[in-house]
């Protein structure tokens, strides 16, 4: 069984074509050729349309998801469009791509998975990239899910702050915490009322007025805002902050 068959079989592109697959110069690396297929047109990257062709940029290599210990680029010779709606000569749309990034959308999903298991840093080793690889495609996986996401009716939140580095600086973190939903909903910088204010900008006040349960420490800038946006909510204070006091 060949690459370029299996390649066709799980992550095939409407108007692309695998030409052909070769190890690199230095034996470490597979590459594969993708060309336009014969008669399809190019894919303004503005307003995702197809757009007559203007010319060709040079070649970009895109790494994909690693194979048998062999690092994988998939190599393409980008086109520029002349968009008539848009009114500029712009790149193509590459489907496999997100915008300037060298990594492929499957490889940036890819790596926010183990990304999950290990640490990035652990995740970098393992697949012989950078630390700085693994946070982009994090940041990529984060904010496709942000813009997809669905929140839906939320019941209860609990909010609370982490440590982003020494000298006392903090992120403000809202979990949804209904039952059989735990997840994260944002995080704000540092620990103030006009960063925890931020996260009932985001949800909206529909979302907010239906929420019934707020869990939270005894932070005071916390407590004023969970006062002022959720004054019909079940207010419960974290028991250990209440011993400690």
């Amino acid at each position: 069984m060949e690459l370029i068959t299996i390649l066709n079989r799980c992550h095939r592109f409407r108007g692309f074509v695998y030409q052909h697959a070769r190890f690199g110069n230095n034996k470490n690396s597979i590459e594969v050729a993708v060309r336009p297929r014969k008669g399809s047109a190019a894919v303004c990257s503005r307003c995702h349309l197809p757009a007559p062709g203007y010319d060709q940029l040079a070649e970009r290599r895109f790494e994909f998801i690693p194979l048998w210990g062999f690092l994988v680029f998939l190599l393409y010779t980008m086109r520029r469009v002349d968009c008539r709606r848009c009114g500029v000569v712009t790149v193509e749309e590459a489907p496999w791509g997100d915008g300037k990034r060298t990594l492929t959308k499957a490889y940036m999903l890819f790596l926010a998975r183990w990304a999950r298991r290990l640490s990035w840093k652990e995740t970098a080793e393992a697949f012989r990239t950078s630390w700085d690889k693994v946070f982009d495609a994090v940041e990529h996986v984060v904010i496709w899910g942000l813009e997809h996401r669905k929140l839906g009716q939320i019941d209860a939140i609990g909010v609370d702050e982490i440590q982003d580095s020494k000298g006392h600086k903090y992120l403000t973190l809202v979990y949804q915490i209904d039952l059989g939903v735990t997840r994260l909903l944002w995080v704000g910088k540092e620990r103030t009322i006009d960063s925890f204010q931020g996260f009932f900008t985001t949800i909206g006040e529909e979302i907010t007025s239906k929420i019934v349960f707020v869990c939270s420490d005894m932070w005071e800038p916390y407590l004023k805002v969970i006062r002022e946006k959720c004054s019909e909510a079940l207010h419960i204070l974290d028991r250990f902050h209440i011993v400690a006091k």
